[in-house]
């Protein structure tokens, strides 16, 4: 079953951050494709910020937009995204958000925010090599770019969305 045609119950997000210069502007980008085939596209950004920041913003995002009573699985090409939801933020918590060389946590404030939104929902965490041609990742890719380019126009820039209710057509 392909990842942009998901299973009964399930929501399939795909999340990007970008930056221009880091810091810099940036911006993040969530597509989500939803069990009955209609799809939505989330996208914002800041003037001053950094990929990481912006990675954690479309993940965030997705959990928001996506409905609470199913199944979500988030695919992201950061490593850093999915290697911190999956393994590193217990420890943090533990050690009251410092990292194992005991300095404190980057991006604590997203990293609290993101742990929050998926509390008593079932999310899988997936990784996909970025700028290799998957069809969610790059749509991804595209949103987060979005959001640098109206980050930059305007330093306050609200989100934007889209939905959009035909699938993705196969090329």
């Amino acid at each position: 079953m392909s990842v942009l045609n998901p299973k009964p119950n399930t929501t399939v997000a795909f999340t990007d951050g970008a930056c221009k210069g880091n810091p810099g502007p940036g911006g993040w980008g969530a597509f989500l494709v939803f069990s009955d085939g209609q799809q939505a596209e989330h996208f914002g950004g800041d003037a001053h910020t950094t990929n990481n920041q912006m990675e954690l913003m479309g993940a965030i995002v997705a959990l928001e937009k996506s409905p609470q009573d199913q199944t979500l699985e988030i695919w992201t090409d950061s490593s850093y995204v999915k290697n911190g939801i999956t393994q590193w933020i217990d420890n943090w918590k533990k050690k009251g958000w410092k990292t194992a060389a005991n300095k404190p946590v980057k991006n604590q404030e997203l990293w609290q925010r993101l742990d929050a939104l998926q509390q008593n929902r079932d999310v899988s965490w997936h990784w996909v090599k970025g700028h290799a041609g998957h069809e969610g990742n790059e749509k991804a890719d595209e949103l987060a770019n979005r959001g640098i380019l109206e980050s930059s126009e305007s330093p306050s820039a609200p989100a934007g969305d889209s939905n959009e209710s035909e699938a993705l057509k196969k090329n």
